[in-house]
């Protein structure tokens, strides 16, 4: 190992500084974030429609629409805007509850779960999202099923 710190008379001191440089470059050569998927969904723009979509039929879905109606249905908006930005690889940070929070006392069911899964599906089919992606979606969403459902 060539350290560039020669002239650092505590030995200590040049490894510290060595060790530090080399940390630093390995920080630096770690492979950037895959956010392709963020923008086959059509990056913020995009996941904001398909969210405002998936909540148009999800509220009038049989199935699932009285879990919307006394919410903040415009943070809960932006809220799903920021996760999905996020589980898409997108630059966006989430700022809400953790799933299991914010599903506290709501008793989801699975069926419940997956009537909101169909829905998503059929925003993203209106907003032209191709299977492979929106696949690719649900698999980076699926393990907080677990979070949300029979809690």
């Amino acid at each position: 190992l060539i350290c560039p710190f020669r002239g650092a008379s505590d030995m200590r001191l040049k490894l510290l500084a060595c060790l530090m440089l080399v940390l630093l470059a390995g920080c630096a050569q770690q492979p950037p974030k895959d956010d392709s998927l963020y923008h086959a969904l059509g990056q913020r723009p995009g996941i904001q429609r398909i969210v405002e979509g998936m909540l148009i039929i999800a509220v009038k879905d049989e199935r699932i629409g009285e879990h919307f109606k006394k919410i903040d249905i415009i943070r809960l908006r932006d809220k799903l805007v920021e996760q999905l930005c996020v589980e898409a690889g997108g630059p966006c940070k989430y700022t809400g509850d953790s799933m299991a929070e914010a599903h506290k006392g709501q008793n989801l069911t699975r069926s419940d779960f997956n009537a909101l899964v169909e829905d998503l599906i059929d925003s993203m089919d209106a907003e032209g999202i191709s299977v492979p992606n929106q696949n690719r979606l649900i698999a980076r969403l699926a393990p907080m099923r677990g979070e949300e459902i029979e809690k």
